[in-house]
């Protein structure tokens, strides 16, 4: 592992973009929110995606500096098309439009379609949290088919991601974020990269043996070339067994064919969906009950007894709070190979070679 200082690391992405066609705007967005996943410890939705995105956006998936486009609306309801934008410049404006419609209303429902990859869904549900407001999103991810419903050795579902964002007045907001497979696709790719090693049980192979070797998933490669996961011939499980592989179903279905950018299918290019729900607790309760018995409660969980000595009892959003701290002071830990990785891709796209070294120091 090295450790690369959080701005600098942010700085050269947006570097990396900015020299790829992106807007200074632009591959800001992209150099912060990236950096953001991997100081939370979402590594998976962190830096190593720059050489991912950069091929999509080379490809013609994704389309530099786009603007959400309203479908249809009602004084609640927005309906959008994110016309393959970055994720990190198109949700931020879904994400607006949703928020400024509960605030004058109480509730909003914001059907996003056909967006570039979106990155950590925590990023959305904080952006509403620190307007005072819960949220809660169904993702899918068209185009992209990793997961073997529970049962079965075949892929069928995208990670399809689920998140929920409670504020807490003063206090950082409870963020539960998670994708419905045992492990996110980044976590396969980290992993292939020489990151953190996957759980023994979070591939399955065509034979119906799990797995932890992300080969599985992704065939042969290279240590710093990109990684196709249509090379393997095995999936990633869905988690929690009948119950992670229903609320998968469910993500694909309200975050897919609910928003018009459809449940995931063999062949069609990549693009998220986001179906998002936000409520303005200071409409609902109206007598303030809500933000004192989320403390309420919040203390007597974390007051429950630890199962192992000197344990702690955590709830959502505390470990990455945590990890954040820690990074933000003592640099962003990349593996040697993703760190190569975005090397190649800066000197590919004409990143002076000063500029990479400085960001390295």
């Amino acid at each position: 592992m090295i450790r690369i200082k959080a701005q600098a690391l942010e700085d050269l992405v947006r570097d990396i973009f900015v020299k790829a066609g992106c807007s200074e705007a632009e591959g800001k967005r992209i150099g912060k929110y990236l950096v953001i996943a991997n100081l939370t410890g979402h590594d998976s939705h962190g830096v190593q995606r720059v050489p991912r995105y950069l091929q999509w956006k080379a490809d013609g998936a994704f389309i530099a500096d786009r603007e959400v486009k309203v479908v249809s609306e009602t004084p609640v309801i927005a309906v959008l098309d994110g016309q393959y934008g970055f994720g990190q410049t198109i949700t931020p404006q879904a994400v607006a439009i949703g928020i400024k419609k509960c605030k004058e209303m109480g509730l909003s429902c914001v059907a996003l379609r056909d967006v570039g990859h979106i990155g950590r869904v925590g990023d959305w549900a904080e952006m509403a949290a620190a307007e005072g407001l819960v949220s809660v999103h169904f993702v899918n991810a068209a185009g992209s088919i990793l997961v073997a419903p529970f049962g079965a050795t075949e892929r069928r579902f995208s990670t399809a991601p689920y998140c929920v964002g409670v504020p807490r007045p003063g206090q950082t907001p409870v963020i539960l974020d998670f994708a419905t497979s045992v492990v996110a696709e980044g976590k396969v790719l980290n992993a292939s990269f020489g990151g953190k090693a996957l759980p023994e049980d979070a591939l399955i192979g065509p034979d119906g043996k799990v797995s932890n070797d992300p080969h599985v998933l992704y065939g042969n490669y290279t240590p710093t070339g990109l990684r196709n996961h249509s090379q393997g011939t095995g999936a990633i499980r869905a988690f929690g067994d009948h119950k992670g592989s229903g609320l998968a179903l469910m993500c694909e279905l309200l975050g897919g064919s609910l928003t018009g950018t459809g449940a995931t299918e063999p062949g069609r290019k990549f693009s998220n969906g986001m179906l998002s729900f936000y409520v303005d607790p200071a409409k609902l309760d109206t007598s303030g009950f809500f933000p004192k018995d989320v403390q309420r409660y919040i203390d007597f969980v974390k007051g429950a007894k630890p199962a192992a000595p000197g344990g702690e009892v955590l709830i959502p959003g505390e470990p990455e709070e945590r990890t954040k701290a820690e990074r933000l002071a003592n640099g962003v830990p990349l593996p040697e190979d993703t760190w190569g990785a975005i090397v190649e891709a800066a000197r590919k796209v004409g990143v002076d070679e000063r500029r990479i070294q400085l960001a390295a120091q």
